[in-house]
């Protein structure tokens, strides 16, 4: 079968991209090197939807931030995933800082953001006790917001192929032939031919344009480690707190979850290994001076977890790069999408339409396009007299899996089946946490583990935490089966 048009990548972007073009009538599928989508930079991060006061005035992050955030709230809604509109503030702690947050505001200004104002240390301390009292004063963004990173690309994904598009999993893309005009896409000796590609590879986007003939970009890895603290931590700020930006980034923050857990970090490392997940006790421990400029007694005996992000940083350029191969008009490029990448994303796949369209691809709109999309958590957000209804249907809802997060067999199960399917013990972590709470799986490990076995067909020493060679067993005791 030939394709209209192949993505290569299934982060946020390439799965918004997908859901974009599953308004079409058009044969679309998704190449995904790993065991599940949003695995890498959509995987760890922040999950601030930035309000788009940072990005220089003119350039592509600028005008694309802005209209991606405008349009976070309502795909969101549609897309059953969690968002919240919580606000952001940037604080300066010295006269210095805050002659850097007033660029800011001018910046924020320029770029049309809604809801930016300058705040007096006594006006943010009104506003987050928490907040260190040295603070001089602080950029208040009332558009800014949080969502799930991955649970945003999860439910994009899954709408796109409720739509008709092809996901395909562990397709690791190694060369690429154009003839006859279209691309073939070679993964070992597995083939799929395209007409249009798009090059949504994050990490590995430059590896891929060189395979089209574009081999002038360089992607830097650069590291960043979080620590996320349980949910009694949640309310410690209501607002997402940055410092004042700098050559590095913008810093550490202290952030509340879409979920209600707290989030500080990232550090900012280039470093070389382009899939580092190694947390390091330099980084944890400088996550935590650094953060304790902005409040000074984060309860860190609460951290429950910590982990590593890598975002593709694009050597000698500071902006996005959308655009067509040079090589080939029906290859576009997405290059270098780093923050604000997950602000962005919806107007980059509207973006990715509209070059495509120039391109030559003919865009008639599906009859029977529906781009809503339940929640994973439908049951756990029902009244008890409909819960009780639900488990006369099912009893399997009735008997509790997750523990800390208040998970049942009923919706694992469905989680695993809908799509994108959920092959692994993380892609069921992602699609309805269970194993994030505070006990990170040690109750229910062994149940999710059976049910991932059941419902994929699989003997239990096939069941992965991630994909080949993450196998949970080694073997089978004796007498087991």
């Amino acid at each position: 079968m030939k394709y209209d048009v192949a993505i290569i990548g299934g982060g946020v972007v390439g799965a918004l991209t997908a859901r974009e073009l599953s308004r079409y009538d058009l044969r679309v599928v998704v190449l995904e090197k790993e065991s599940d989508v949003a695995y890498g930079a959509s995987r760890a991060n922040s999950g601030i939807v930035h309000g788009g006061f940072d990005p220089i005035p003119g350039t592509k992050k600028a005008a694309l931030n802005v209209k991606g955030a405008a349009m976070m709230e309502a795909l969101a809604a549609d897309l059953g995933v969690t968002y919240h509109k919580n606000g952001s503030m940037v604080l300066a702690f010295s006269e210095e800082e805050m002659a850097t947050v007033r660029k800011l505001y001018e910046r924020g200004i320029a770029n049309g953001v809604p809801g930016i104002s300058l705040l007096t240390g006594a006006e943010v301390l009104a506003l987050e006790g928490r907040v260190s009292p040295q603070v001089v004063g602080a950029l208040r963004c009332v558009s800014s917001g949080i969502v799930c990173p991955y649970g945003l690309t999860i439910a994009a994904m899954g709408n796109a192929m409720d739509n008709g598009v092809e996901l395909r999993y562990e397709y690791a893309v190694d060369r690429i032939e154009q003839k006859d005009g279209s691309f073939s896409i070679y993964a070992g000796e597995e083939c799929v031919e395209a007409a249009y590609l798009i090059n949504s590879a994050g990490m590995y986007a430059d590896r891929i344009a060189a395979m089209v003939g574009d081999d002038e970009y360089q992607i830097i890895p650069k590291k960043g480690e979080y620590m996320l603290l349980d949910r009694a931590e949640g309310d410690l700020c209501s607002h997402t707190l940055f410092q004042v930006p700098t050559a590095a980034g913008k810093g550490v923050l202290v952030s509340p979850t879409a979920d209600g857990n707290l989030l500080v970090g990232p550090t900012s490392v280039a470093i070389d290994d382009r899939e580092c997940r190694d947390t390091t006790v330099e980084g944890l421990d400088y996550i935590k001076q650094a953060a304790g400029k902005s409040v000074a007694d984060i309860p860190y005996r609460q951290v429950i977890t910590s982990f590593t992000g890598v975002r593709a940083a694009l050597v000698g350029e500071e902006d996005f790069v959308i655009e067509p191969s040079k090589k080939n008009g029906r290859a576009i490029h997405l290059l270098g999408i780093d923050s604000p990448g997950l602000s962005s994303a919806p107007a980059i796949a509207e973006e990715v339409a509209s070059l495509l369209r120039d391109a030559g691809l003919t865009l008639t709109p599906k009859k029977d396009f529906n781009g809503k999309r339940d929640s994973y958590h439908v049951f756990g957000h029902l009244s008890d007299e409909e819960k009780n209804e639900w488990i006369k249907r099912d009893p399997s809802y009735g008997h509790m899996i997750c523990r800390c997060e208040t998970i049942t067999e009923g919706e694992i199960r469905e989680a695993i089946r809908r799509n994108p399917p959920a092959r692994t013990m993380d892609a069921v972590k992602r699609r309805v946490r269970a194993g994030m709470g505070r006990c990170q799986g040690g109750f229910c490990t062994t149940y999710v583990a059976e049910l991932v076995a059941e419902e994929n067909h699989m003997k239990p020493t096939e069941v992965t935490k991630f994909g080949t060679g993450s196998e949970l067993l080694t073997g089978l005791t004796r007498g087991g089966n």
